[in-house]
């Protein structure tokens, strides 16, 4: 998969950006604050995710602006789409989505056509975050292999908003326990049924991870993950998800029920779940020196890479925000063994920092307009 045009306006301080990315590599150069990761921004939102920055759409408008647009036209096997986001600030109408011409209700369909994975310095909240950061991690990298994963997802969601809030009522004394129990029963199956991707995903990552990762610290350190479900032991993995997994979902909630009302909110579920990150079998979270935790979240995401590429026939988009200048020699070279048959948009300070074989179009930015573009030249000007 490649992009073959992007054209974007008003997104934040970007204005009448227009170009036709290089087929391979696209390094996009500026000092810091003049737009580069915007660039990477307004195309990864025509992906379907949220923002890798945790913007708000109300933000996408720059300040001062009255609308914002994104288009891009990508290519896959098959055949070329078009995307297009557009946004204003008073309208009856603000926010208009639209594929191959035709407007879309919602992201759903654009997360099926647009595959992109996003390198960012905040990647080591995957390692040292919350639990929800390395959830949320799992549940996006599982839905580009799966698309279906997200309406499970976001049916769990609206489950959960709508039990805490009954759980609420009912601490309060203004509705009756013995609704609960409707919400449990499909809390139940939406929620085996993620815990069961989510297994799936976490031991497929793991084992591409330990032999990433094993590379990387020259054979000297191991890597290891491990899905901690909140309702399921690892031996019920084993199991089939069927009505026996759902029952014993919702015998989970049942136990924790009374304590739940006391306390207005669901204590069990998907939603308490962890992955486990360990480095030669303790917790990097806790124990992982700054240099092992940047070295294990720049591995979970090359083999959210690999696996991407082993399932589907067209590689994804790579978006890497001044990730390579970060690392010297031997990790450069090692992530760009990975990504060399991959569409790349990388920015930097200083294209002389990367490798030299790194070759094909440089886009300098600057108050954020494209002031030149510079065509197959290597990144440090040879």
């Amino acid at each position: 998969m490649i992009v073959t045009f992007a054209e974007i306006d008003g997104f934040k301080n970007l204005s009448g950006i227009s170009f036709a990315p290089d087929e391979k590599y696209n390094i996009i150069v500026g000092q810091n604050a003049q737009g580069k990761t915007n660039l990477l921004e307004a195309m990864w939102i025509l992906s379907g995710c949220r923002s890798f920055r945790g913007s708000k759409e109300k933000d996408y408008i720059c300040l001062g602006g009255s609308k914002m647009s994104s288009r891009i036209k990508i290519r896959d096997s098959v055949r070329e789409q078009k995307i297009s986001f557009e946004m204003t600030r008073s309208s009856t109408s603000p926010k208009s989505l639209s594929l191959n011409g035709v407007r879309q209700r919602g992201t759903k369909a654009l997360f099926d056509v647009f595959k992109c994975i996003a390198f960012t310095p905040d990647d080591v909240d995957i390692v040292k975050g919350s639990p929800e950061r390395r959830r949320s991690f799992i549940d996006m990298a599982s839905s580009q292999l799966n698309p279906v994963f997200v309406t499970h997802i976001t049916k769990n969601n609206g489950i959960m908003n709508q039990r805490n809030a009954l759980l609420k009522e009912i601490m309060q004394g203004n509705a009756n326990a013995a609704i609960l129990d409707v919400w449990d029963r499909q809390a139940a199956h939406e929620g085996a049924i993620i815990s069961y991707m989510r297994n799936e995903y976490v031991s497929k990552i793991n084992e591409i991870c330990g032999r990433l990762y094993h590379t990387i610290s020259g054979g000297a350190e191991r890597l290891e993950l491990e899905y901690r479900s909140n309702v399921y032991k690892p031996a019920d993995f084993e199991n089939p998800c069927d009505e026996r997994a759902f029952e014993q979902y919702y015998n989970k909630l049942r136990e924790n029920s009374e304590y739940d009302i006391r306390t207005g909110s669901t204590h069990s579920g998907v939603n308490r779940d962890e992955i486990l990150i360990k480095i030669n079998g303790v917790s990097a979270r806790e124990f992982g020196s700054q240099g092992q935790i940047k070295s294990a979240a720049l591995v979970m995401k090359l083999a959210q890479a690999e696996i991407f590429m082993k399932k589907n026939k067209d590689a994804p988009v790579v978006f890497l925000d001044d990730v390579m200048g970060e690392l010297d020699e031997s990790r450069q070279r090692f992530v760009f063994e990975i990504i060399r048959d991959m569409q790349v948009f990388m920015t930097t300070c200083n294209e002389s920092a990367l490798l030299p074989e790194i070759k094909g179009k440089i886009l300098r930015i600057s108050g954020g307009r494209i002031t030149e573009e510079t065509e197959n030249v290597s990144s440090s000007g040879k």
